[in-house]
């Protein structure tokens, strides 16, 4: 008998080399996360998180969501009494301070924290001020040299909504699609008299790219600042390879915030609709 668990977790990936495991003994979320789990439920290394979002090195989360399928005798601990919400109390203590599960929780069978997601949410905070973010929020605050109209910035972002193929705002990798339905793209300035010039992006979709939210964003203030006009946007959705003039915004400005599932009964279907690649017959 095996329990799927699934993991709510937020972290400052400041100090992380992303999400994913990686050779050499890197500091990753995952890692860490996993070497805990190991200690608590006597795991061998054959047991692996799915994660909905491989984050980038430097990339923060509030949101991320991740599951692991174990043997239900694992919980059988007198700690925990087969109540995998135990877990969560157990898991921080080992986990350093930069990582916290926001809960662990019994999930059904076929749930998938990847394929199984509907979307997922990203922020992205910048400022143009001179001096730089404040000190306060100099982990979650990314700087843009130059000046922006945030009225153009989001009118770039408007263009980018709706079914299309990323490739230009993407880093290629073998094999993977790159069309993705962005479902919203919006900016604000959030400017205070303690922060001036400092704006906020929002962004979901279906799924993102390797790097594309960050190219996104970068796209976007390129427009902003003037460097580039608004043709920028709908000229990068014809092509169909990674453009070199798309800036990638700092990793440290951006933030998952959240992942939506559908309901059990469509977990399953959900998960085969995923894993279908995309061509580019579907995009009108």
């Amino acid at each position: 008998m095996t329990v799927n668990l699934r993991f709510d977790i937020a972290y400052d990936g400041t100090n992380f080399h992303g999400w994913a495991t990686q050779k050499g003994g890197l500091r990753t979320v995952q890692q860490s996360i996993e070497e805990a789990l190991r200690l608590v439920l006597r795991l061998d290394d054959s047991y692996q998180l799915t994660v909905a979002g491989r984050t980038d090195a430097g990339v923060h989360a509030t949101g991320q969501v991740a599951n692991m399928v174990v043997p239900e005798s694992c919980l059988e601990q007198r700690s925990i009494d087969g109540d995998p919400a135990r877990l969560t109390r157990r898991l921080n203590k080992l986990l350093p301070d930069d990582i916290s599960l926001l809960a662990v929780s019994a999930a059904p069978e076929a749930f998938d924290a990847r394929f199984g997601a509907l979307r997922r949410y990203y922020e992205y905070r910048v400022t143009t001020r001179p001096g730089g973010p404040l000190p306060l929020r100099r982990f979650d605050t990314a700087t843009w040299k130059k000046p922006v109209d945030i009225d153009v910035v989001s009118a770039c972002a408007s263009a980018f909504v709706g079914l299309h193929d990323f490739a230009a705002l993407c880093k290629h990798k073998p094999h993977a699609t790159t069309i993705r339905t962005v479902e919203t793209f919006t900016w604000e300035d959030i400017s205070t008299p303690c922060e001036p010039q400092t704006y906020l992006a929002k962004v979901s979709a279906d799924a993102f790219c390797w790097s594309m939210v960050r190219s996104l964003v970068g796209a976007c203030l390129a427009v902003g600042e003037g460097r580039r006009d608004l043709s920028f946007a709908p000229h990068l959705l014809t092509l169909k390879e990674r453009a070199a003039d798309v800036p990638v915004a700092s990793a440290c400005g951006l933030t998952l915030t959240g992942v939506d599932y559908p309901s059990d009964a469509e977990l399953g279907s959900r998960a085969e609709e995923t894993r279908r690649k995309r061509t580019a017959d579907e995009i009108e």
